[in-house]
């Protein structure tokens, strides 16, 4: 008899520990009550402690003999659809619960964060990547782009032996939340070329950055703004830093005084 396909062949992982689910369950329930979108549904681990949530649950699952296991086991209790998760619209108020395939982080956070709506995401991810994202130990570009919209929060470390297969790393459960008033307005094009242009430039630290870029003069104001000391490296910097660093040069260009 063939095998059946698991998730494993679709990029995925499956959880196994029943107390993980729990935990992601836990953290979603302190969410106003929204309905749920779970992307990745697999066999159903995390589905069935969203279910128990009272929230209307839609699981999204790419692999067909997956998503016909799902319909037997959860009936009508859950809408379950058959789709790839890159290619969710997310054009409704939901809250976003995944398991992510390692392999797809990357362009589903990109995606998350160029989409409207959705209100919380509680993915799992790999534990180095739920780290950055969360800007525990400094922050990158990724998260610097995005924190005036969004909040980003590690809630957890999840050891490898919680999934099957085992894969190589740990996983770690990052909590992203559209900000109710975020931390400046406008189109983001601007602010995230900065962002880019502070990362990537030469400098002995973001103060002599901004200096050589933005001119000596707004490096100081900014320092004296945001109680900046010392030389902090971009990746030192929080997201209010960022946001007042905006709001001087939002209608410079670089090399300006």
């Amino acid at each position: 008899m063939a095998r059946q396909p698991g998730r494993h062949e679709y990029g995925q992982n499956f959880l196994t520990d029943p107390s993980v689910a729990a935990a992601m369950a836990t953290a979603v329930a302190r969410y106003p009550a929204r309905p749920i979108l779970e992307l990745g549904a697999g066999d159903g681990a995390l589905t069935e402690v969203l279910l128990d949530l009272g929230r209307p649950v839609t699981a999204v699952e790419l692999d067909p003999r997956r998503v016909q296991h799902l319909r037997r086991r959860f009936g009508s209790r859950v809408v379950v659809r058959h789709g790839d998760l890159l290619r969710e619209r997310f054009d409704r108020p939901v809250d976003v619960v995944s398991n992510v395939p390692y392999a797809l982080t990357t362009p589903l956070l990109r995606r998350l964060l160029h989409t409207p709506r959705w209100a919380h995401a509680l993915l799992l991810l790999q534990w180095e990547v739920a780290r950055k994202r969360a800007a525990v130990g400094g922050t990158t570009a990724l998260t610097a782009r995005w924190w005036p919209w969004f909040e980003f929060r590690l809630l957890g470390r999840v050891p490898a032996r919680a999934f099957r297969p085992v894969p190589s790393v740990d996983g770690g459960i990052l909590e992203i939340a559209r900000r109710g008033r975020p931390l400046l307005d406008g189109p983001v094009e601007g602010y995230q070329r900065m962002v880019d242009l502070v990362f990537t430039g030469r400098g002995r630290g973001a103060l002599d950055v901004v200096a050589r870029r933005y001119g000596r003069a707004t490096a100081r104001a900014w320092a004296a703004g945001a109680r900046i000391e010392g030389r902090p490296l971009p990746r030192d910097l929080g997201p209010h830093d960022w946001a007042d660093l905006y709001a001087l040069v939002r209608d410079r260009r670089p090399g300006s005084r």
